[in-house]
């Protein structure tokens, strides 16, 4: 077994393989960019090695410099991660002829599946049912357009090194193709230095279910089972669980096998991931083969109860795998939910900054429930503009769907994070959605049923009760704090009222406290009641609450008579006040917010890439006004109205904070 192994990468990946090494007895090397100085990862590892300046292309991915830390600190091995050098192929073949042990598959397999192209030529070949499309070469925005033709829209753009998304685009008409085959191209020669792109049939209606297998050096495979990513958005896995809630026995054993017979074929060793597209009368389709790591795995191993790294490492270092395809099993379910510094208020546009609070929940393992965070940050930490927006994944696993749900509800209630703009409060609303909850998704799940743009979750009425309940117990607690405050100054106490008028999500409701020794009691003026307990405090940031026998987790904010509740994907103004405060709050005026639909702003912090007009032309709804780039994407900014250019505050090449100025229309 290796003594010494180099990990490739950042972030919380690099944290997992180093959690896993540490585990095995193996001392660990990271390597860092000047952004990454102060990061988790280094701190982690045994040593860490400097590589250079943030952006990627001039650290994470310069072979060189990864291949002289290898030289420096003596590493026998290097564990890619996800992402970066971990699908190039000249990467693992440098490595080979240096004498240093690749934690993956060989070469030549990489070179085989890495490339989106190939495989697909490959699966065809081996059997494998693909998607049609266009494989070849594609030289301009005209050819890609009589290319889409030929293939009936809408069609799927692609990098043909791509991941995680970039130098990705549905298009849906000519103009669409133009657009999205320019900047496919550019994403994916900023991203992966390869500007290689293709186009297939878009199916419609899909589920995106990808299949984990684990090879090793002697002939054997086998498939850890599935994983559904439908929830998407941008191309990009938001929530993943396994096993999935549409397969049944016989297709996951079809798609199964179908997937070691492609790894066989191109002599694969190491853990890897055939991506299928399934419709609704689960025909799949082979879309890619990731020759690596997935950032999903985690759901695989609380399932299965293995783990990859080891795994990966152990095969690197010549090892047999422990188990045959029979040994297997599917136990329980498990969910993630990935955490983006992404504002879902801004159509999840990148958010950068300083983390003023980073509490995930605590990790735990029970027989009936497990909590696990893989992240890379920590509070007071900074989430750059030079990376991926992912903060953490937050998984958790139970016996059945419905309980690994709740799990995920209390946990994601739990997370606390402020200082950016971030996607718990979406992931806490797709949890509590019908059709995610009845497992009918599909890839286009949040274009679908957040086709506006997520505005928070509306809470439903057994649950506003709830809250209320919470608010109004929490707010008794809160005055008698004030009164004893107040009797040791002016030496008398004031008395606390038991009759309150709660006010949230455009809902009022008149209550009454009686409390004891363990807690409250909060009667409505319908004649019901809920009963309340907590060890809650005033300026505790987290209120973890019983309310009728069941767990209400908030994160409390202080508003004027009030708090500020955030849970479930809601993020509430709650007002107690006394009758009478509550008949005076009826009077007052609402605040507006200001007009801002003379100017465009940048919703996000960013560089500006292009600009699209000129002082004086007349635009159109919905016409390109400029591109600006945040962590590797392009975000095209159109005109919501037409209007007349006034004058343009920002070039190509600005660096932009949120809400900065960079055009006005008269």
């Amino acid at each position: 077994m290796f003594k010494k192994i180099l990990i490739a990468n950042r972030g919380e990946i690099a944290c997992r393989v180093i959690k896993t090494a540490r585990k095995m007895g193996i001392q660990t090397v990271a390597v860092y960019s000047d952004a990454d100085r102060n990061a988790l990862h280094v701190s982690m590892a045994d040593e860490a090695i400097h590589i250079g300046p943030p952006p990627a292309n001039q650290s994470y991915i310069v072979i060189d410099k990864i291949m002289e830390a290898i030289k420096q600190s003596g590493a026998e091995a290097v564990h890619p991660g996800y992402g970066f050098l971990s699908e190039r192929m000249d990467f693992a073949a440098a490595l080979e002829a240096a004498g240093v042990v690749f934690i993956g598959p060989p070469s030549r397999a990489i070179e085989a599946m890495g490339d989106k192209i190939t495989s697909k030529k490959l699966a065809k070949e081996a059997g494998v049912s693909t998607v049609p499309g266009y494989m070849g070469l594609i030289a301009d925005a005209d050819e890609a357009v009589k290319i889409s033709n030929e293939i009936g829209y809408p069609v799927m753009i692609k990098a043909s090194a791509g991941g995680g998304g970039k130098g990705m685009r549905i298009a849906w008409s000519e103009a669409e193709v133009k657009e999205g085959f320019e900047s496919s191209k550019n994403e994916a020669a900023n991203s992966f230095g390869d500007d290689r792109i293709f186009i297939e049939k878009f199916v419609t209606q899909p589920r995106h279910i990808e299949i984990q297998v684990l090879a090793d050096t002697h002939g054997n495979c086998v498939y850890l089972h599935e994983r559904e990513c439908s929830i998407q958005r941008r191309n990009q896995k938001v929530i993943e669980e396994a096993p999935s809630p549409f397969l049944d026995e016989a297709t996951r054993k079809a798609m199964g096998e179908q997937a070691c017979a492609l790894a066989k074929a191109v002599g694969y060793a190491s853990a890897g991931t055939v991506e299928f597209i399934v419709d609704g009368q689960k025909n799949f389709y082979f879309l890619e083969m990731n020759t690596r790591l997935q950032v999903e795995h985690p759901v695989t191993e609380l399932i299965t109860g293995i783990d990859l790294v080891e795994q990966m490492i152990r095969v690197a270092a010549g090892e047999k795998l422990p188990f045959q395809q029979s040994d297997l099993k599917i136990n329980g379910w498990a969910m993630e939910s990935r955490l983006y510094a992404e504002d879902p208020y801004r159509n999840f546009l990148p958010s950068i900054g300083r983390l003023t609070r980073y509490r995930p929940p605590v990790e735990s393992v029970t027989p009936t429930s497990v909590v696990r965070n893989d992240t890379g940050v920590y509070e007071g930490g900074e989430i750059s503009m030079y990376y991926d927006p992912m903060i953490a994944k937050l998984c958790t696993w139970a016996p059945t769907r419905d309980a690994a749900i709740e799990e995920m509800r209390l946990a994601l209630d739990t997370f606390e994070v402020e200082g950016i703009g971030h996607n718990l409060p979406f992931v806490g609303a797709v949890m509590d959605h019908p059709r995610f909850v009845k497992g009918d998704i599909t890839t286009a799940f949040i274009a679908e049923e957040y086709p506006d743009g997520f505005q928070g979750a509306v809470l439903d009425e057994p649950t506003l009760r709830r809250v209320a309940a919470a608010a109004a117990a929490m707010n008794r607690v809160a005055e008698i704090r004030r009164t004893r405050i107040s009797g040791t100054m002016n030496n008398h106490e004031r008395h606390v009222g038991v009759d309150w008028v709660v006010a949230l999500q455009g809902e009022s409701y008149h209550v009454s406290i009686a409390a004891d020794r363990e807690g409250s009691t909060v009667s409505f003026s319908d004649g019901s009641s809920l009963r309340v307990t907590s060890d809650w405090t005033p300026g505790q940031a987290l209120a973890s609450l019983m309310v009728d026998g069941r767990p209400l987790v908030m994160k409390v904010g202080k508003v004027p008579m009030g708090f500020r509740l955030r849970l479930r994907g809601a993020d509430l103004k709650v007002h107690v006040r006394t009758p009478r405060q509550a008949e005076l709050a009826l009077l007052m005026p609402e605040k507006l917010p200001p007009d801002t639909s003379k100017y465009l702003l940048c919703p996000m912090p960013g560089l500006v890439v292009k600009i699209n007009v000129a002082e004086g032309d007349e635009v159109q709804e919905g016409q390109a006004l400029a591109t600006v780039e945040a962590m590797k994407m392009e975000n095209i900014l159109r005109a919501e109205r037409r209007g007349t250019v006034k004058k343009i505050a920002a070039a190509p090449g600005a660096s932009l904070r949120v809400d900065d100025v960079i055009m006005e229309f008269e």
